[in-house]
């Protein structure tokens, strides 16, 4: 450790706060009580104090902050989505994003990149156009490129994919970034932390408290809080929360893995993306290699990595950068994913007063932190969802009017 840094460290003079404070206790009762410390959780938190003048809230953990999926995922932005809702939700997130180091005085480590999303076959550069067409329709930033405009921005792909896939173009997202996950989470932490909210970590939900069809409380390992509004962000964990409210949904949780490799020096300036090798891969800001597949083709309640999955990855990353093949993988991880069958959140009111849900994240939760906690604070505020959420509602399965997204979400973060 340099002795400048230690010298700083060990100073009183320059004493750093905490980043957030630790409440001994819940209080009796609470306006407003949110049930997951991740991303979406103290999102929602930070602007239901910020926007709405809620501060009376408890964000619930039974960890500890960003320790889910907001901890556990390839913190990748962007809004090339297949549909005008999905579109217009992610673009504002990534608006909402671009802004954030300032609002918290917090470097996010935020960093446009570019993404691109490889075509290896005529059926994926169809879909590649559909997608760049909707998405200009709706003034985001895509377009159709040919291998020529790939290799230009990333000229140590092999566009033959090792002979067995050849990359035919690619969709082209300008605004796509990477940021530091774990530091989103905490500055929205510590915004709404500075506000009035009270974060109880190492505190577990063990049951919500109905009556009549009304949230009245909730019960943890610390004791019972009075509470007229719960709301549900705990991404893979939900489906347990909702047997506690008596609400069935589509949910289906699979493990989604990742890793990365050690530091090199800087050489992908891009994100690369391929739907077909289910591959995604950006460089970190330490040189790492982040890169991950698609979800596990199994239900299972389990972070457990396998070798499999590292194996598989690879060597689909050799297909496209043969020169990584001494490269380390340093570590590997497993997250889980709620995913819908439209590949779409469910977002909003539910059957049970009071009780408000942020689930069905599948692989693009964390891109939309900071859009979730707009409109999910203005949906518990107001008590009517906000209207870039509203065709995310629960009941579009019963009314057939789903969301498909699959085009878009199923491999990408």
């Amino acid at each position: 450790m340099p002795h400048r840094l230690l010298r700083f460290g060990l100073s009183k003079k320059y004493n750093e706060p905490r980043m957030f404070r630790s409440p001994e206790q819940l209080k009796k009762s609470y306006d407003v009580v949110i049930i997951g410390a991740g991303g979406h959780g103290l999102a929602t938190a930070y602007y239901l104090a910020r926007d709405h003048g809620i501060t009376n809230v408890a964000v619930l953990e039974r960890a500890y902050i960003g320790g889910g999926g907001t901890g556990r995922n390839t913190a990748i932005v962007r809004a090339n989505y297949l549909t005008p809702e999905g579109v217009a939700f992610y673009d504002e997130s990534v608006r909402l994003f671009q802004d954030l180091s300032a609002d918290f005085d917090l470097n996010l480590f935020y960093s446009q990149r570019g993404h691109f999303t490889l075509a290896h076959s005529d059926a994926s550069l169809r879909t590649m156009r559909w997608r760049a067409e909707v998405n200009k329709h709706l003034g985001v930033d895509s377009e159709l490129v040919d291998t020529a405009f790939i290799k230009e921005k990333c000229p140590h792909i092999d566009l033959s994919c090792g002979g067995h896939a050849p990359v035919m173009g690619a969709l082209f997202h300008p605004p796509g970034a990477i940021a530091r996950h774990d530091a989103v989470a905490w500055g929205y932490g510590r915004g709404a932390d500075q506000r009035g909210v009270e974060i109880h970590q190492q505190t577990e939900v063990t049951g919500i408290l109905v009556e009549g069809d009304k949230v009245t409380g909730v019960q943890t390992n610390r004791g019972t809080v009075e509470t007229s509004k719960v709301v549900c962000a705990v991404a893979g964990y939900t489906p347990p929360l909702l047997e506690m409210v008596g609400i069935k949904t589509p949910l289906v949780i699979q493990p989604l893995q990742a890793c990365v490799s050690e530091p090199l020096k800087p050489w992908l300036d891009t994100i690369i993306v391929s739907a077909s090798l289910h591959l995604y891969v950006s460089q970190s800001s330490r040189g790492e290699l982040v890169t991950g597949a698609s979800l596990d083709p199994y239900p299972i309640h389990s972070t457990r990595s396998t070798l499999d999955f590292v194996e598989g990855l690879s060597g689909h990353l050799l297909d496209l950068f043969p020169f990584l093949g001494d490269v380390k993988i340093m570590r590997q991880w497993a997250g889980l994913s709620d995913v819908t069958p439209d590949f779409s959140p469910i977002m909003g009111l539910s059957p049970v007063e009071g009780f408000y849900l942020d689930a069905g994240w599948g692989t693009w939760g964390f891109k939309a932190t900071p859009v979730c906690g707009k409109t999910m604070s203005y949906t518990v505020a107001e008590n009517k969802p906000h209207p870039l959420i509203e065709p995310f509602r629960l009941s579009r399965f019963k009314e057939f009017e789903l969301v498909g997204e699959k085009g878009a979400a199923s491999v990408g973060h």
